[in-house]
């Protein structure tokens, strides 16, 4: 007879890998933009999984998609085609500029195979010379050994051996920096439209401006980084939309999914033909639940409707931030764009970020940091005027605790 583990969080210390510290409490249910843990108790949720859970908990059209695809066809590989697949990527060219979709699992995945493209594409027409890929301080790309180099933050890719070669970074928003040091060797400039694990900084309109011209004018890529500002964050389906600036190669996942794992590379087909068979791949990219999950989500947030919804919840978010720091007085500006906001602490607050996710977890809201000084939000794009107000009277009150 097997007797059953008892799931508490100390079994977490004693079975997985201590690269997480996660809270205290387990979630076991959810739905819309509120989880209950173990005990019953309830937590409006204004962190959505990172930037993850876009249409809430159990949304009725991705439980719909997924019981309807898990009855029909789980996993084919790549030596054939699947109907999901091919619907989604369809349906991702006809909300971007995009010709062509390459299916991966994750942000990282994604971006993995943006870089892979940009270095192929380099070599195959000006030669092996023409590898340089600018990125910039303070960004993020995920966790493969290739994407965390590429990211700015050396923490998260010091000690792990030699790193891959030919990656510079910039300052993010210094245009003049850029223009120093680009040259024809540069094959792609990779960042974020909106950089959310670096503070949630949003970039100039003359830095963007500039980043795309001097890639023209270097015959280099110019590769966005949509992990967390894409499938409508930001009001827009993708956040280049909203700032007159179109990439040659997206990467988008996260939301995509609304939950579940998937990731894709957007790009065009003059660039799309120096994939060419056997040169990258994914066993489970293009998944059909996955994919069919994912069309799901696209259906529901490229509606005009969600999209002006966004743009409305985020002026309902800044107007609580602004009533709580009116009351505290700890923060010092509120960045971003959409629901992808970051309430930076003023000078008296320094390093106390994650104190207010705690205290929050303690009066039942679910938050994020980015950094030790920002508090960081990323909700469903459909949460109620009344979870919304809910969650900010739970925040008052854990601000309340740290004072």
């Amino acid at each position: 007879m097997t007797v059953e583990t008892k799931v508490e969080r100390g079994l977490f210390d004693e079975v997985m890998v201590p690269c997480y510290n996660p809270m205290e409490f387990i979630p076991v249910k959810g739905q819309g933009s509120r989880v209950w843990d173990q005990q019953g108790n309830e937590y409006i949720d204004f962190a959505g999984g990172i930037a993850v859970s876009c249409l809430g908990h159990c949304h009725p059209a991705m439980v719909n998609a997924l019981t309807e695809q898990g009855n029909k066809l789980w996993h084919l590989s790549n030596v054939m085609t699947n109907e999901p697949a091919l619907r989604l990527a369809k349906k991702l060219t006809e909300v971007s500029f995009a010709e062509k979709v390459f299916f991966a699992n994750s942000g990282a995945e994604a971006n993995e195979a943006a870089l892979k493209l940009a270095r192929r594409y380099a070599a195959d027409v000006h030669g092996p010379e023409k590898s340089e890929i600018i990125a910039f301080k303070q960004g993020f790309h995920g966790r493969t050994f290739f994407t965390v180099t590429v990211g700015g933050q050396a923490a998260y890719s010091d000690g792990f051996g030699p790193k891959p070669g030919d990656v510079t970074h910039l300052p993010y928003n210094d245009v003049a920096a850029l223009q120093a040091h680009m040259s024809d060797r540069t094959c792609a400039v990779m960042m974020e439209p909106l950089q959310g694990e670096g503070g949630i900084v949003s970039p100039t309109p003359e830095f963007v401006q500039a980043v795309r011209e001097l890639c023209d004018k270097h015959n280099a890529l110019l590769i966005f980084d949509e992990v967390q500002t894409g499938n409508g964050r930001t009001g827009h389906f993708y956040a280049y939309q909203g700032i007159g600036v179109t990439p040659d190669i997206l990467s988008t996942a996260k939301s995509l999914g609304g939950g579940f794992p998937i990731g894709a590379m957007l790009t065009t087909s003059k660039l799309a033909e120096h994939m060419k068979v056997g040169v990258h791949g994914s066993t489970y990219g293009g998944n059909p639940l996955a994919c069919a999950v994912a069309e799901a989500v696209v259906d529901v947030v490229s509606k005009p409707e969600t999209l002006a919804g966004v743009k409305e919840r985020e002026a309902l978010f800044r107007e609580g931030l602004a009533k709580i720091n009116d009351k505290y007085n700890l923060f010092e500006e509120i960045r971003g764009k959409g629901l992808l906001l970051g309430a930076a602490l003023n000078d008296e607050w320094q390093g106390r970020a994650r104190d207010v996710l705690v205290a929050c977890g303690k009066q039942g809201l679910m938050l994020l940091v980015a950094g030790a000084n920002v508090v960081r939000m990323t909700p469903s794009l459909i949460i109620t005027k009344e979870e919304i107000e809910e969650g900010f009277a739970r925040l008052d009150k854990a601000i309340a605790t740290l004072v």
